[in-house]
């Protein structure tokens, strides 16, 4: 009898490409045998801050809350490079406009929500799921709404103003990447289990950078040309750093999530370090 994992990712953004292996059978676990929880990024932060799952995806912001039962893995890091989210609206808005705003987010536990509070805390949030930013401002219900990088440069409509990237600010700030997201284990896994973990998810990553057309295939199914089409986010994202951040993606993770708590954003002073094996 297999070990069950519960494994959370979402299948429409660069999870689905990092795991096309894993989450259609193309390596060998052995005796793990992970269930697949798809879901969108905000309803996997909260099933993860209520210990729901293993193994998931996680945004940042997120794991500035979830370190003390979660461990972060080294594989899967998403960095808002060469952009980042972006803050856009209807009618042109210069970024020092935005104090007493309604800005749209696509959820609480974002790291577009913690970019968007250390660039101006003075706003009011409304909070919708990722793919209906765009309507929620359309309609009036914000004057401007935050972006994830897939949205971005995918589905948004071409009228809208670009406010501010969110990532391009933050590499001015501190001459760093922005961290987006990652993979998190829950500690009472152990080592050993964790470890086994991260192998897995490595090799997923492994076959999506020597199998790119395939891997953006299962990502974007009704492209023609996945490896042209896909948006410079997303390819960005199938690189070496999926592999390992680097020392500047680890420490884009701590400062950004030290900086969230000196703004008082984050409650508890977290403590950030990588599994390593």
């Amino acid at each position: 009898m297999g070990r069950k994992l519960l494994l959370g990712h979402s299948p429409g953004t660069v999870d689905g490409a990092l795991l096309f292996a894993l989450a259609t059978g193309k390596l060998d676990t052995g005796d793990l045998d992970y269930e697949h929880e798809l879901s969108d990024v905000e309803t996997l932060n909260v099933r993860v801050l209520a210990g729901d799952l293993d193994v998931s995806a996680m945004s940042i912001h997120a794991y500035g809350r979830a370190w003390e039962d979660y461990v972060l893995l080294p594989g899967g890091i998403k960095m808002g490079e060469p952009s980042g989210p972006s803050v856009v609206a209807y009618e042109p808005l210069d970024p020092s406009d935005l104090a007493g705003r309604v800005v749209a987010l696509p959820g609480r536990f974002t790291s577009e929500h913690l970019a968007l509070r250390l660039f101006e805390s003075d706003v009011t949030v409304r909070f919708v799921r990722f793919d209906e930013v765009v309507s929620y401002v359309r309609d009036g219900f914000a004057d401007a709404g935050v972006l994830v990088p897939e949205v971005r440069y995918s589905t948004a409509p071409a009228d809208l103003h670009l406010v501010l990237d969110l990532g391009e600010w933050w590499r001015q700030r501190t001459g760093l990447p922005l961290p987006l997201g990652g993979y998190v284990a829950w500690r009472g896994l152990g080592g050993e289990l964790t470890m086994r973990i991260c192998e897995h998810l490595k090799s997923s990553i492994e076959y999506a950078l020597s199998h790119r057309a395939e891997a953006l295939a299962h990502l974007f199914p009704s492209a023609a040309d996945p490896l042209g089409e896909a948006p410079a986010f997303v390819r960005a994202s199938l690189s070496q750093r999926a592999l390992d951040p680097g020392d500047d993606g680890r420490e884009a993770v701590k400062e950004f999530l030290q900086c969230g708590y000196r703004a008082g954003l984050i409650r508890k002073r977290p403590e950030v370090k990588f599994f390593e094996y």
